[in-house]
């Protein structure tokens, strides 16, 4: 073989080695930071991105372990992170997160702080709060209402929120929220804000729209699928029951989605801050009959869903009349209608003397 091949072979083997080894390289790098976060994460540390030479302590400055002159006394008598806390709180009272009850934390304490902003409580306020989780949240809110609710299922849970409010004008509900009687609550909350449990919240604050007449505004943390399908305008695919039911007494408003690393753990779904403005009073129970039963069949005309959800079949010609009265087309369906207009053709189904929506 001449010498120019075997150069030409060689230099082709070096630089597959060189590539290996850069690769082996990055791997361990990745590893090794890997192996940091962990430890870091387990004694209540968060990493700093912006330094590789180890974690930065939460509570601590942003740039620790960097010459930043700061004392190490001034960084320690900042205020503890609510990563840190969390942490705290968990390992004090043996907890962990349960997956079966929709238990994440809120740890970001940029996101709390907007809470605390758009939220605005005042010595006026009466607040409930579901799902209290460590509290927070909880004790945020006790430090600036007049009277604090708190609803929460797990017992484990609700004792810790008993040692985070003592001292507060408070009370710590023990039962699960979607059966409480929540008109029972005294003195009446005119505010419900929570990191709502993503398995029930549509169905919670949908509960409190209806049943709490006192309760004027919401600032409540939910999946950010449910926000958007409480905030859709008919005619788009996300308008559905909850839509309708929800604007028929309030107006909603989408405030800020929140990343997944906000919580511990992180869920596996997007969140959103969504408000709530209370613009009429609890609507009729047959008027609330009426949106379920047209959505039922949300891809056949509304006359012919209301006849299949009432069973009697006079339903489908009295709901095209009225549809026609009102200025609707007789074969529209339920998601075409604002909630405004399910209240109007209510009232006319009711004097067409229509039952079941009494």
């Amino acid at each position: 073989m001449s010498s120019k091949g075997r150069t030409g072979k060689d230099s082709g083997s070096s630089r597959y080695d060189a590539a290996r080894a850069e690769r082996q390289a990055a791997r361990q790098a990745r590893a090794a930071e890997a192996r940091r976060v962990r430890e870091a994460t387990a004694r209540g540390y968060e990493p700093d991105p912006r330094d590789n030479t180890g974690p930065t302590p939460i509570g601590g400055d942003a740039a620790a372990g960097q010459n930043d002159g700061a004392a190490p006394s001034d960084r320690a008598n900042q205020p503890k992170r609510l990563r840190q806390i969390t942490h705290e709180r968990l390992g004090s009272f043996g907890l962990s997160p349960k997956k079966a009850l929709g238990q994440n934390f809120l740890v970001s304490d940029h996101v709390m702080t907007q809470i605390e902003t758009i939220a605005a409580v005042t010595q006026d306020d009466i607040v409930l709060e579901v799902g209290g989780g460590l509290g927070v949240l909880s004790e945020r809110l006790a430090a600036n209402a007049k009277y604090l609710h708190v609803i929460e299922l797990d017992r484990k849970l609700a004792d810790l929120l008993d040692d985070v409010l003592a001292g507060t004008a408070s009370t710590v509900h023990r039962g699960d929220a979607v059966q409480f009687d929540l008109a029972s609550l005294d003195p009446a909350p005119n505010a419900f804000i929570a990191n709502l449990p993503y398995s029930v919240a549509a169905t919670v604050v949908l509960r409190a729209v209806h049943e709490m007449p006192t309760v004027d505004r919401w600032l409540v943390m939910v999946q950010k699928e449910v926000g958007v399908r409480f905030a859709a305008r008919p005619g788009t695919k996300e308008y559905g029951a909850p839509s309708a039911l929800a604007q028929l007494s309030c107006s909603v408003k989408l405030q800020k989605n929140v990343a997944r690393s906000a919580f511990l753990p992180a869920p596996h779904v997007d969140s959103v801050l969504m408000s709530l403005t209370r613009t009429a009073p609890p609507a009729e129970p047959g008027i609330r009959r009426l949106i379920s039963w047209g959505f039922l069949h949300r891809r056949k005309a509304l006359p012919r869903s209301l006849a299949i959800a009432i069973g009697d079949p006079a339903t489908k010609d009295a709901t095209k009349d009225a549809l026609i009265e009102l200025g609707i087309r007789e074969d529209a369906r339920a998601e075409q209608l604002s909630a405004d207009e399910f209240r109007a053709l209510h009232a006319a189904l009711v004097a067409r003397g229509i039952g079941g929506l009494q």
